[in-house]
């Protein structure tokens, strides 16, 4: 799908445009109505479908760094998971996750660059 992003030099704000046809397109920010827009490069997105997903859940050489006993390491497979099922398990779930490890005696916390 061609969707592409632009960003208003007058009011910073980003807006996302489906365009199928680029001839005579014009973009206009749909915040304050400027027409100074810079392209944006977008982050780039596919789609799983459902059974390729439930595929690489399964695959056992992506679960060989759990370890069912260490709260860090079971937090990080339940955000993994959440991720490859598009789900996201969102500030509470961090947040059930961090006091939890409190409670066990760890204090380093599971970020999403250790995913």
């Amino acid at each position: 799908m061609p969707i592409y992003e632009y960003q208003c030099e007058d009011c910073g704000r980003r807006s996302t445009f489906l365009v199928l046809k680029a001839e005579g397109f014009r973009p206009v920010c749909k915040e304050c109505g400027g027409s100074k827009l810079t392209k944006l490069i977008s982050r780039v997105s596919f789609l799983r479908s459902d059974e390729d997903r439930m595929e690489r859940l399964a695959d056992p050489s992506r679960l060989g760094d759990i370890d069912e006993n260490d709260p860090h390491s079971m937090a990080r497979w339940m955000k993994r998971m959440g991720k490859e099922l598009g789900e996201d398990v969102g500030e509470d779930f961090d947040q059930m996750v961090e006091e939890a490890m409190e409670e066990e005696g760890g204090g380093a916390g599971v970020s999403e660059d250790s995913l």
